[in-house]
């Protein structure tokens, strides 16, 4: 799972018993040799379904790590690309690689921007750092962010079924992250299958989206023959002139 750069068994448990952002600053200087970052396969998807849709205006990469989405968004947006990371480690590994890039340390549960900034948000693999009665409240710091018409987007996985050994590898390290946090303090919130489709596009339409989704066929099919990925866009509603207004 891990090239010969990336973390030592001894690295990752020192982390995992760490907090979020502590644990992430350990890991940064290796972070991109580990499997946990965006594979570029899902980025180049992401970017193709994006370029469909643009070209965009300012955007934001939230929860941006090590800035590996910021390709994608240097390749859909005319303005500014801005990423936005509570650990302080995770951004000076992104400011090294792009220091024309505008990278924000604070916490996406809070974001530092001004209402209507981005025209374009995008996220990868971060959700499950968040509990899920945490996301209504990231959703609507999403949405305050965005100018009307802007997007929010993300992609998501199919999840495995129970005849996949990943089904239950999922399984069990959600179980046993919920038995650490249990007996260890701080927690350390990374949950696979606690980011359930279904109930995400609930809270995205009550943080006032208009929800969808693109399949990101170039990551293939199931057996099935639905999409092993989709992009989900959420997109704040422009404003509607007022009835009755005229125009000049």
């Amino acid at each position: 799972m891990f090239s010969p750069e990336g973390p030592s068994l001894r690295e990752l448990a020192v982390q995992a018993l760490s907090s979020v952002e502590r644990g992430y600053d350990l890991l940064a200087p290796k972070f991109d040799h580990t499997p946990f970052r965006t594979p570029d396969s899902v980025l180049d998807a992401v970017a193709a379904a994006l370029r469909r849709t643009g070209p965009h205006g300012d955007g934001l990469d939230l929860c941006c790590g090590t800035g590996a989405g910021r390709p994608v968004l240097d390749a859909v947006c005319r303005g500014t690309v801005t990423g936005v990371d509570f650990s302080a480690g995770m951004l000076d590994v992104a400011r090294r690689a792009a220091p024309d890039t505008s990278w924000v340390r604070a916490d996406a549960r809070r974001l530092p921007f001004r209402g209507g900034a981005f025209d374009l948000v995008v996220s990868f693999g971060a959700f499950g750092h968040f509990l899920p009665r945490e996301l209504p409240g990231l959703f609507a710091q999403v949405h305050s962010v965005l100018r009307p018409g802007g997007t929010f987007a993300f992609p998501v996985l199919a999840p495995p079924g129970p005849a996949s050994p990943l089904h239950w590898a999922l399984l069990g390290f959600d179980a046993g992250m919920r038995l650490r946090n249990a007996v260890w303090r701080p927690p350390f919130v990374m949950y696979y299958r606690a980011f359930r489709p279904g109930e995400v596009r609930g809270a995205l339409r009550r943080a006032g989206f208009a929800v969808g989704s693109t399949p990101l066929t170039e990551l293939g099919r199931r057996r099935d023959g639905s999409p092993r990925a989709r992009l989900v866009t959420a997109r704040k509603e422009a404003v509607q002139p007022a009835a009755g207004s005229v125009n000049s």
